[in-house]
């Protein structure tokens, strides 16, 4: 089997690594919570970072009328879907087509991959910014409107007294790494078929 097959097969394995380590870390650090609180996010589930985090965030959150993070919302059944759809798609094409296609399917998990993150940001300005009117607290921006509380996307973030923490863990470096061994997988095949050409 040719050395672009078998890159593109493994890139097309990596994703799967979603079902065991999580995409995404929110983290909340205050000085009265000497142990930050934490939210791991994996494709199908939230998920405390430490014993009971998702409760005393839910907690908090209450007071100034967030909603509650959700056992399960809609994107949890189909992102699963998705991933085993897609790595299926990128196994047929690494044992059955050309090269040509390997970027095709670099370029639909780049595209996936963006429209989930642009979800994830839908998700989190609904959470920070649909608050409760008959909330116990409120608090309002220098102009007077009502101040938000949305986590970062990417990054780090000062909401009142907390460091709102957003970043990729595990299950994201195996997305990123599955992406990446297609498009080397691309220029590899590209390479072997001028080779083949030429003799």
């Amino acid at each position: 089997m040719k050395r672009s097959r078998i890159i593109m097969i493994i890139g097309a394995l990596l994703p799967l690594g979603l079902f065991i380590f999580p995409l995404w870390n929110i983290t909340l650090e205050a000085p009265q919570y000497p142990i930050p609180l934490g939210m791991n996010i994996y494709i199908n589930d939230f998920a405390d970072a430490n014993p009971h985090d998702i409760k005393n965030i839910n907690i908090m959150n209450h007071y100034v009328g967030m909603k509650y993070i959700p056992d399960a919302i809609p994107e949890f059944k189909i992102f699963p879907a998705g991933i085993l759809i897609s790595s299926f798609i990128g196994l047929i094409i690494g044992f059955k087509l050309n090269f040509k296609w390997f970027l095709g399917w670099f370029i639909l998990m780049i595209t996936l991959s963006l429209a989930g993150m642009y979800d994830f940001y839908l998700w989190e300005h609904d959470y920070g910014h649909n608050l409760d009117p008959k909330a116990i607290m409120k608090f309002t921006n220098a102009d007077g409107t009502v101040m938000g509380f949305q986590p970062p996307l990417f990054g780090t973030r000062d909401i009142l007294n907390f460091k709102a923490h957003s970043y990729p863990r595990f299950g994201a470096l195996f997305l990123a790494l599955g992406m990446g061994l297609s498009f080397l997988s691309y220029f590899i095949g590209k390479k072997e078929s001028r080779q083949r050409v030429a003799t």
